[in-house]
């Protein structure tokens, strides 16, 4: 074997060396419950939260990131650390405990817990912008297990990203998530209200495709 192809050889070995040593290393994040009771009465409700629906798109642990209208792309560095469904469920439901002052909120049945209310969320987008924006549309259902009307909304809402990085993404999806929560924990409330004001198992008509008066979102601002 010649010098010269043994100088070749060990260019070639530096490289690969050098590239391996250069890996980037995966990040994990986690969403945040952020809502506040802002001194709200507090309820007796009884709550669980689930099933929660994720579009497939977005149904991977990788970031999936808009780029344009109509093109995406995977981080394979940034990576949520659960499910989005698991972890959306869970983040609703500690933020209605917070907003409906009650410890009877899970994302799952618990032993020994008699829900009043069940709560499913059906996510149709999750939308990520980096550098700008998170944005999640929220068609949720709110039924109360004793009888009475369900009632269900629609919650769209955007948050800007405070930052360029993946940190500020996750926490934009955590305050867009915080305002679907308060419409939930509202219609908890006007449920348990209308529940409780009917007499002998008779309940009023209402709107079950309730929206929330002023929903925040891409076309209300």
């Amino acid at each position: 074997m010649t010098s010269r192809t043994l100088h070749a050889l060990s260019l070639v070995l530096v490289a690969v060396t050098a590239g391996c040593g250069t890996s980037a290393t995966a990040r994990f994040y986690t969403l945040t419950a952020t809502a506040t009771s802002d001194g709200a009465a507090a309820t007796r409700a009884a709550v669980v939260v689930g099933p929660v629906s994720v579009p497939a798109s977005v149904d991977r642990p990788q970031f999936v990131v808009q780029v344009a209208p109509n093109r995406v792309e995977i981080d394979e560095f940034n990576r949520w650390a659960a499910p989005l469904n698991d972890a959306i469920a869970q983040v609703v439901a500690t933020n209605l405990a917070v907003l409906l002052g009650t410890a009877d909120v899970a994302a799952a049945p618990l032993a020994g817990m008699t829900p009043t209310h069940r709560v499913t969320l059906d996510v149709q987008r999750f939308e990520t912008v980096q550098g700008e924006a998170a944005v999640v549309d929220v068609v949720w259902a709110v039924r109360p297990t004793a009888g009475g009307d369900p009632r269900s909304g629609r919650t769209v809402a955007r948050e800007p990203a405070q930052g360029k990085d993946f940190d500020a993404l996750a926490a934009a999806h955590s305050r867009a998530l915080a305002q679907v929560s308060r419409d939930i924990a509202a219609a908890i409330r006007a449920v348990g209200d209308s529940t409780s004001a009917t007499p002998q198992g008779r309940h009023p008509e209402s709107d079950t495709r309730r929206r929330p008066q002023n929903p925040t979102g891409a076309g209300a601002r």
